[in-house]
């Protein structure tokens, strides 16, 4: 007998193969194709919905968040059961055993690199391991998804080295020890190692992140280590991931993908068509990867992900050149600067400067539309676009924004509107998904929470499909969600609705299948913001066969795995 029968779906089994109507069953949870006359200990009928395998994200960041909430919402709330964490260098653990100070320096670096509230981080997470076992181990039989992660160059660094590991270099005997750490991680399930040269990634303390300082040595002496166990991946950030790679970046990558044997990813590319030399550029990677034994394969997003901004936190902003040490100022003398006209010309010219790379975009300040507002004088702005505020009132747009915010205390939400949102950018995204070594996600699900929230990208996307721009059919985009990303990392019997298989599994309506708009809501630990999406359309989602979201409510269930490398995931080997 069946555990449970799902009758008459619209079968999307994560292939590519046309859709079909089938019934699909679950017996311990696994997936069941059952013949005549299979009974079920409970049935539901499915007519006129898509069954389709269960998406993997493959960049979450919920490293931190599935301590206090194992649901990994919204991720899981929008079909996601499978979510691969410990990305761009930053994981949880190793954590030296005789320094409790390193613990704190993780948690604020977090805070300031990925956007998680310190808040969340101090009274959401307990802290009680050292080695990365004792991590994986103590989210084991407390999640829902399925988990899988990469394990933090910061975080090696860190424990070899302590507070050298910023600015230093280690020794051989340094070298070897994180290599060592990185192996015993491995052995414990750890998916590879993830790491970051980018610009943008700062600790706490202002200061580069550790694995910013490495050199190409230390960087292949890992990455080989991580070809020497089964059922791994690399993970890297370069400054040139944000805009163009340069040549020696694109040979780091290539080498460490070479060395290793092993795929690297990273994350993420931008496709616009006011910048058409950007894609095949970052291609180039992927092209010479393969030539030289490895394989290279960028992240893209499927949607356009909203991001907010302020000129009273660290945001975006912050990180166009030039821009950092003026909204790094305390309140009234960043005030005082910005209504400066010298200083916002100044700021105006380095956001334009081809050195500001990608962030340039978030320069068009006529574009921005008001958020929330907190004083008398700003009154009625909300949803109002910056260039007609500033129209009426006889400035240009940065001076008018600059004057809402100051009214505010520079507490004013800010909503830039993409800029990359036109036809000949779409078609060029369609185009782009289609090449060999690019892969939908990057939705950074679990950080930057109060500034942006990517979760929603996969029922977003399978709405446009289906009712919107209609890029691609349905068939393609459910296996761009689920089997691609299960097959880039080896994951064992997922992705697929098979014969066997796990029985990670989401139901939906077709008709009206999409996300809600981001909304700010106060949940995490200490009532620390977020902001959230509701699921619209998603019927049920099962994580190895048990029902973990019914009608877009979780239903307090916890089967999901932490996946290790190796027993869960098989090589996918370059060589």
């Amino acid at each position: 007998m069946l555990d449970h029968l799902i009758k008459g779906a619209t079968v999307v089994d994560g292939t590519g193969a046309p859709a079909r109507v089938a019934d699909v069953g679950i017996r311990d949870g696994r997936i069941v194709l059952p013949g005549p006359g299979e009974t079920a200990a409970t049935t539901e009928d499915a007519t006129g919905l898509v069954l389709a395998p269960g998406f993997v994200d493959p960049h979450t960041h919920y490293d931190a968040q599935l301590f206090w909430d194992p649901y990994a919402t919204p991720s899981m709330n929008h079909g996601v059961t499978t979510v691969a964490g410990g990305n761009c260098g930053f994981t949880l653990a190793p954590l030296h055993p005789d320094r409790p100070e390193d613990a704190d320096y993780t948690r604020r670096m977090m805070s300031k690199v990925e956007g998680m509230a310190l808040k969340a981080l101090e009274e959401g997470v307990d802290w009680g391991w050292s080695s990365f076992a004792q991590y994986l181990d103590a989210l084991e039989g407390r999640i829902a998804v399925n988990a899988g992660f990469m394990v933090g160059h910061c975080a090696l660094r860190r424990y070899v080295m302590g507070a050298d590991a910023v600015g230093g270099q280690p020794t051989p005997e340094q070298l070897a020890r994180m290599v060592g750490l990185l192996k015993e991680a491995m052995a414990a399930g750890a998916w590879g190692l993830s790491t970051t040269q980018s610009s943008t990634h700062s600790d706490g303390d202002g200061a580069p992140v550790a694995s910013r300082h490495a050199r190409p040595a230390e960087l292949l002496a890992l990455s080989q280590a991580v070809g020497e166990h089964e059922g791994t991946q690399l993970e890297a950030i370069v400054a040139g991931c944000l805009d163009q790679f340069s040549d020696a970046e694109i040979e780091l990558f290539v080498e460490m993908s070479a060395v290793a044997g092993r795929p690297l990813n990273w994350n993420v590319l931008t496709i616009d068509a006011t910048v058409p030399e950007r894609v095949p550029r970052q291609l180039l990677a992927s092209e010479r990867a393969r030539k030289s034994g490895g394989r290279i394969v960028a992240l893209t997003m499927p949607i356009l992900t909203p991001m907010n901004m302020s000129l009273g936190t660290f945001c975006a902003l912050n990180l166009i050149p030039g821009w950092g040490e003026i909204l790094s100022l305390p309140v009234p003398e960043r005030i005082a600067r910005l209504r400066d006209p010298d200083v916002r010309a100044e700021m105006l010219r380095r956001a334009d400067s081809k050195e500001a790379g990608v962030f340039r975009r978030l320069a068009h300040f006529g574009r921005y539309v008001i958020g929330d507002t907190y004083s008398r004088e700003n009154e009625g702005l909300t949803g109002r676009v910056v260039r007609d505020i500033a129209a009426e009132r006889g400035q240009d747009a940065f001076q008018a924004l600059v004057e809402i915010c100051a009214n505010d205390d520079l507490r004013t939400v800010l909503w830039p509107m993409p800029t990359d949102n036109d036809p000949a950018s779409w078609a060029l995204r369609a185009e782009t998904w289609q090449h060999e070594d690019v892969l939908l996600g990057g939705s950074d699900a679990g950080a930057h929470l109060d500034r942006m929230c990517g979760a929603p990208y996969t029922t977003r996307f399978l709405g446009d499909c289906l009712r919107g721009r209609g890029l691609v059919p349905l068939e393609q985009a459910v296996r761009m969600l689920s089997d691609d990303p299960a097959r880039l990392f080896g994951l064992r019997e997922r992705g697929r609705i098979a014969e066997g298989h796990h029985a990670d599994l989401v139901l939906f309506d077709p008709e009206r299948i999409d996300a809600g708009p981001a909304t700010l809501v106060h949940d995490l630990p200490g009532a620390s913001p977020r902001l959230d999406s509701r699921a619209v359309g998603i019927v049920s989602v099962r994580v190895n066969g048990v029902e973990t979201i019914r009608d877009d409510e979780v239903t307090g269930a916890i089967p999901g795995r932490v996946l290790r490398s190796g027993r869960d995931t098989r090589t996918v080997s370059t060589r």
